[in-house]
């Protein structure tokens, strides 16, 4: 997990680079769509409400943006009640886990960026807006969109670095009793349409406000193998 020394555009918050053990779990394809969010936002509240639309850039088959940490957390609440399945954000582990699939380069794709068209959307290519999912080359896990088109909520608390990090996948946690603190900062993963190439790397890490609602950041869901 994190960039090597020599990684082209790496950053001190994504070192040192270190040996993380993974337990199985599920992971969303694709990020989740704003038709789901829709069918998730009707069922029975638990703590928040949810808006049924949020997204600047409408369409059923785009994904969801403009949904702060917190709320995603209330939509994994709701779902894991009616699926009767431990549904959730991923660790920071977990999603850079996911989008390597099996890769040490920069992006899973390798380091070529002539196949940056093909595999991210970015500033570049994006023409200021999300697109619908899975119309990028998926990684070698056959996951979707985990480089570019919006950021991805993850379950961590933000660190400066990796010193100190569990070993073991789990969510990296400051403090327990005050997580859901809307002026907490949470993990971003992944870069999204509005940034450049190189904030969509593996390793790239970023963070927000929890309670933070942005056109260009949205989610997907995990699952714990039970």
């Amino acid at each position: 997990m994190g960039s090597p020394m020599d990684e082209k555009d790496c950053r001190d918050n994504e070192k040192p680079q270190h040996n993380v053990s993974i337990q199985s779990f599920f992971m969303g394809k694709y990020p989740i769509t704003q038709a789901q969010w829709q069918i998730v936002s009707a069922m029975p509240k638990v703590k928040r409400d949810l808006k049924p639309e949020p997204s600047r850039f409408k369409g059923d088959n785009r994904p969801v943006e403009q949904v702060s940490w917190l709320e995603v957390i209330e939509f994994c609440t709701r779902l894991s009640i009616h699926t009767g399945r431990k549904c959730r954000l991923p660790s920071e582990a977990e999603w850079e886990y996911a989008c390597r699939a099996g890769t040490t380069t920069a992006y899973s794709f390798g380091s070529n960026l002539t196949k940056l068209s093909n595999h991210v959307w970015y500033s570049e290519n994006s023409r200021g807006q999300t697109h619908p999912i899975g119309q990028m080359q998926p990684n070698s896990f056959g996951l979707f969109d985990m480089h570019g088109n919006v950021w991805e909520w993850c379950a961590d608390d933000w660190h400066d670095n990796y010193g100190g990090a569990p070993e073991n996948g789990i969510s990296w946690i400051k403090d327990y009793l005050n997580y859901e603190a809307p002026q907490s900062l949470k993990m971003l993963r992944g870069g999204s349409w509005f940034n450049l190439s190189n904030h969509c790397r593996s390793a790239f890490r970023y963070f927000s406000n929890a309670r933070r609602q942005y056109d260009d950041i949205g989610f997907r869901v995990a699952c714990s193998i039970q």
